[in-house]
């Protein structure tokens, strides 16, 4: 049996993924994380992981099962791994995906550091729906959940050989009914607790009001274009906007209208139809591999299933490096799609899948518009 520590939100996942680790007899430190100002307050729906009736949560249920408990402050490396590219991609007229980050920057990466030099601990273990195994060739592999509807593999695509080495998803082969039966039979004080439903350090589940508190965000009015760069209106704010936003750009028109592409410099949004919003060409950078190099080291595509948003359907597609006159920064990939994606919204996440093996993934770079047909 190992020593594993578990890092307990407060929720009922995580408080489930602590009760098993426990029944399987491996020796469990419970531990829930500080990663920012909001730890000072309440949640009045009890649906943050980072409040503190969430500490208190993970608190009482560490004594319902009778493991160690601490509260390890994690406050400067979320600040710079997550809250700081967070808001700076929004300043940027970029989509971003904190979760992403603190998996790959906090969960896995400091806190894994600590786990195993303060702690002892071989492994960290979290609530996620995702699963791991040793593939064929002795290399950790990260797939999919068995329960579709939950899978969160998706968010880990970042993980390298070293950090998935050490990591452990006791709730991977489960569906989230059966995590609550177990809650339920275990009686846990988490058995019957809502899911946290909004970004954890934006409280009122509004992203503006994080990008004026904690960057200063003063929103200007700006130009609204069509695609042929006429003006046709006045919006609230670029850094308020994102790709495929439809409501709240300042304008009305006949037929539906969608924010096609942000300039940040000119404080400028352009317009389109739904149609102009598809393309076969994602342009990714910062790709990595789980395995640690792509399917083949050679310049010609490999096959792969691609994810641009959490609840978006995989589309088949071809992957390839970049080439030189390409955007090519480092990490840079092409993926081509068998059919149209829709609204692939710059500093996005893009995740490759092997049938249910994550392959990699990389952040969406301006994709090209191409004629869907």
């Amino acid at each position: 049996m190992s020593r594993i520590l578990v890092a307990m939100s407060g929720g009922v996942d995580s408080s489930v993924a602590a009760a098993l680790l426990h029944q399987q007899g491996h020796e469990v430190v419970g531990v829930w994380m500080r990663l920012h100002d909001v730890a000072d307050s309440y949640s009045e729906f009890k649906k943050s992981c980072c409040s503190l009736d969430a500490a208190d949560d993970a608190r009482r249920v560490a004594a319902e099962l009778g493991i160690p408990f601490y509260v390890m402050n994690l406050e400067r490396e979320f600040d710079a791994g997550v809250l700081q590219p967070f808001l700076t991609a929004y300043l940027d007229g970029r989509t971003p995906s904190p979760c992403v980050d603190c998996n790959t920057y906090v969960k896995f990466g400091a806190l894994l550091g600590r786990a195993r030099h303060l702690y002892d601990c071989e492994a960290v273990a979290t609530g996620h729906y995702a699963r791991r195994d040793i593939g064929p060739d002795g290399r950790a592999r990260l797939l999919r959940a068995r329960d579709e509807a939950k899978d969160q593999s998706y968010f880990l695509y970042g993980l390298r050989q070293d950090q998935l080495e050490h990591a452990r998803f006791p709730l991977g082969d489960l569906t989230k009914p059966e995590v609550r039966t177990i809650a339920r039979s275990l009686g846990l004080a988490t058995a019957d607790k809502p899911e946290s439903q909004e970004i954890c350090f934006v409280p009122g589940g509004d992203y503006r009001d994080a990008l004026r508190q904690r960057a200063g965000w003063d929103p200007q009015p700006g130009p609204v274009v069509d695609g042929d760069g006429r003006r046709v209106g006045s919006h609230p704010g670029a850094a308020g906007l994102t790709v495929g936003q439809r409501r709240g750009i300042g304008m009305a028109a006949d037929k539906p209208r969608y924010v096609s592409r942000i300039d940040p410099l000119s404080n400028t949004i352009q317009l389109g139809r739904r149609e102009d919003l598809e393309t076969r060409i994602v342009p990714l950078s910062g790709v990595s591999f789980v395995s640690g190099e792509p399917p083949t080291i050679a310049a010609s595509p490999f096959r792969a299933e691609v994810r641009i948003r959490h609840r978006a359907t995989p589309i088949p597609a071809s992957v390839r490096p970049a080439t030189a006159n390409e955007p090519n920064r480092a990490g840079s990939w092409i993926v081509e799609t068998d059919h149209p994606v829709w609204a692939a919204a710059p500093g996005q996440a893009a995740v490759l899948y092997d049938g249910d093996v994550v392959v990699g993934g990389g952040r969406i770079e301006r994709a090209t518009v191409s004629d869907a047909a």
